[in-house]
C-alpha cells in the first residue's frame, strides 16, 4: 500500500477523528483524489512529422478533470504545422470536463489558421461529442472499425 494513503487513514482514524465511520470515508476520499492526482502525471504524448508535413500527436494516459492542464501543455501551437492530428487509440477518455479542454484547443489552432484531428476516440466519447456540438467545434477522423477474424473448419 502507498506511504501516502496508510499516512492518511492512519492520521484520520487514530489521530483527528474520533468518529470511526466518518474517518473511513473522509479516507476514502482523499485517497481517491491522491489516486487521481498520481494518475493526472501519467499523461504523455509522441510526436511526429508525418512525409507530408502533417504532426501526429500521439496521446497516451486518461483523460480526465486532474490531467488537463498536463494535456494542454503537451501542445505547441504556434510551432506546429497547419495540419495536426491527435491519436487516442492509447489513451482514454474520462469526465466531460475533456470536452472543454478540446473545444479550446482546437480554439487556439483555429486562430492561428491551422486544423486539428481527433483520431481513435472511444464510441462513447464520439456519442458525448454529438450531444454537445453546439458547443465544440472539432474536427474527428473517422475512426476505423476493427472486426473479429474467424476461421472456419470445413
Amino acid at each position: 500500500m502507498p506511504k501516502s494513503h496508510v499516512f492518511v487513514m492512519v492520521t484520520l482514524v487514530t489521530v483527528i477523528l474520533p468518529n470511526l465511520s466518518l474517518a473511513v470515508i473522509i479516507g476514502v476520499i482523499l485517497a481517491a483524489l491522491i489516486f487521481a492526482w498520481g494518475n493526472a502525471k501519467r499523461i504523455r504524448a509522441r510526436k511526429s512529422i508525418d512525409e507530408d508535413g502533417v504532426k501526429h500527436y500521439e496521446i497516451y494516459g486518461p483523460l480526465f478533470f486532474g490531467s488537463i492542464m498536463t494535456f494542454n501543455e503537451k501542445f505547441d501551437v504556434l510551432e506546429d504545422p497547419k495540419e495536426v492530428i491527435i491519436d487516442f487509440a492509447e489513451s482514454r477518455v474520462v469526465d466531460m470536463s475533456v470536452i472543454e479542454a478540446f473545444n479550446k484547443l482546437a480554439e487556439r489552432y483555429s486562430k492561428t489558421g491551422k486544423k486539428v484531428h481527433l483520431k481513435h476516440l472511444s464510441t462513447d466519447f464520439l456519442l458525448l461529442l454529438k450531444k454537445v456540438e453546439e458547443i465544440i467545434d472539432v474536427n474527428v477522423m473517422e475512426n476505423p472499425i476493427f472486426s473479429i477474424a474467424v476461421n472456419k473448419v470445413s
